[in-house]
């Protein structure tokens, strides 16, 4: 299953739960990859190192093929699961030259992103492939969207991102028909708080959509962001056992998704007209 991690702007957390979410997964003994796709800034290669002559960029320029971009990493407690990373080029120069693409290129970078799906999960055996895609609405970011099986659109609870994110869903989302989480994160502690919770399903209703989960602030992950594995090093804190439930809300989209595409071909099927060979 692909699902790609948006926001409408920075800071609001969407790579931390992009790494950590597919850690846990892996701890679980899942497939996965996970894919830069923030070509305006990358920030994928701060956590994992690159132990690979080529980048995204070099796949979606036609320069490799996928199986040269992607890095094997080794989690602890993950005997049977596998995390795979492609990372983005985080050069002023090549930041610079994808900024620069044009809307043909664009367009050929979708193909090449369907292709790179059907690869993935069909011949590679993916469980899961997670986008990490740029904030906002640009092309490479509305490419990951559409090739999406599920996306996550992370918010944080800043009147302005609450407003952009709300509209970004009404202005975009709606167009395509694909499954839409809100995940809502650096909530204050005291919303969360049953005498203000309320006010919590307020904030869930005003997106429209339905959430993966809604995560209170932590000076703790703010401080381990992009130094560790938060999910390796405390596997009990709070924010872990609620990125589990995340996870395992997952789990059960990818089952569904699974049991939809087993009925529709099952139809197809029946509905096929016989052919007699004879």
């Amino acid at each position: 299953m692909i699902v790609t991690f948006h926001s409408y702007k920075g800071g609001t957390g969407k790579t931390l739960f992009t790494v950590n979410l597919a850690i846990i997964l892996a701890k679980m003994g899942k497939r996965v990859c996970i894919l830069d796709l923030d070509f305006r800034a990358p920030s994928l290669h701060s956590i994992f190192k690159n132990g690979s002559n080529y980048w995204v960029n070099d796949y979606l320029n036609k320069a490799c093929i996928i199986e040269k971009v992607l890095t094997e990493c080794n989690i602890k407690d993950a005997p049977n699961g596998k995390l795979f990373v492609g990372l983005a080029d985080p050069s002023t120069e090549a930041i610079r030259e994808m900024e620069a693409k044009s809307r043909t290129w664009e367009i050929e970078a979708l193909g090449r992103l369907y292709s790179l799906k059907a690869t993935l999960i069909n011949d590679m055996h993916f469980d899961y492939v997670f986008f990490d895609a740029s904030p906002g609405l640009n092309y490479s970011s509305i490419n990951a969207i559409v090739c999406a099986d599920v996306v996550l659109v992370v918010t944080s609870t800043d009147k302005s991102d609450v407003e952009g994110t709300r509209r970004m869903i009404h202005d975009l989302y709606e167009l395509f028909d694909k499954k839409t989480r809100i995940i809502i994160n650096k909530m204050p502690s005291e919303y969360i708080l049953s005498k203000n919770y309320n006010d919590s399903l307020k904030m869930i209703e005003t997106y429209q959509l339905p959430a993966a989960g809604i995560v209170s602030c932590s000076c703790e992950v703010l401080e381990a962001s992009g130094r560790c594995f938060f999910v390796c090093e405390k596997p009990d804190h709070p924010f872990t056992e609620k990125l589990r439930e995340i996870a395992a809300n997952l789990e059960l989209l990818c089952a569904a998704r699974e049991k939809s595409k087993r009925t529709v071909f099952g139809l197809a099927t029946e509905m096929s007209p016989s052919v007699d060979l004879n």
